[in-house]
């Protein structure tokens, strides 16, 4: 399974990397990854024209984007789109930061899992 991570560098620029989660075969329930202890889960709704400025994570989270797409820029400049059903691992809760705005002008909800 592939997922997005955002990070900050020593120089405090943020970054996108492409990772993949392994999947083990068990069995009829399906394929599964590892375990990942999770703090905490947040539930979120954004209004039509959201669009945050550079800002890092408050804390390292996952968010999973249950109904809407994003932008995110990284503080060097890469943009990418996210869609509906996708995983971001957002780590970059020091340095520079990212700016996120909605793809389409829409409420969003997304699920935010902190670790």
């Amino acid at each position: 399974m592939k997922i997005t991570r955002i990070f900050s560098d020593e120089k405090g620029e943020s970054h996108f990397e492409d990772v993949e989660i392994p999947l083990l075969d068990q069995g009829e329930i399906g394929f599964l990854s590892e375990g990942i202890d999770v703090k905490k889960l947040q539930f979120r709704k954004v209004s039509a024209d959201y669009d945050y400025d550079f800002h890092h994570a408050p804390q390292k989270q996952y968010i999973i984007l249950l109904d809407g797409g994003v932008e995110i820029e990284t503080s060097l400049g890469e943009i990418r789109q996210f869609q509906t059903g996708e995983i971001l691992l957002v780590e970059d809760i020091s340095g520079k930061g990212h700016k996120t705005k909605n793809l389409e002008k829409r409420e969003r909800m997304s699920l935010f899992i902190h670790v």
